[in-house]
């Protein structure tokens, strides 16, 4: 994957995550960006984006609780899932936005 694409995929998911979750922390961190909720509380950390060299990986901390109709989510660790996108379109077409309201509810509820 050229840098471009990757630059663009991040730069989507940075926008969605700010838009749904205004409130929400955005931080360096593990070689990518975790998403808190409250600023400096692991426990508030829902999931984050990293770069690889093939695709960006977008990261749920609880996402084995999540309802994926369409087998989207990768991952078989006790709690996190993560969705591979290798293009821009796949924000969209593999239903991120879906994700992270799924992990924005999960955090109110808990």
């Amino acid at each position: 994957m050229d840098e471009a694409t990757k630059a663009k995929i991040i730069n989507n998911l940075k926008k969605m995550t700010i838009e749904l979750a205004p409130e929400a922390n955005l931080r360096s961190m593990y070689g990518g960006t975790v998403v808190e909720l409250a600023t400096d509380d692991p426990k508030s950390r829902i999931g984050g984006f990293y770069g690889y060299a093939d695709y960006v990986s977008f990261e749920f901390a609880n996402g084995v609780q999540f309802e994926d109709p369409d087998g989207i989510l990768e991952g078989a660790g006790k709690s996190r899932r993560h969705v591979k996108l290798r293009s821009a379109g796949d924000v969209k077409a593999k239903s991120c936005q879906r994700f992270l309201d799924q992990a924005l509810a999960l955090y109110q509820t808990s």
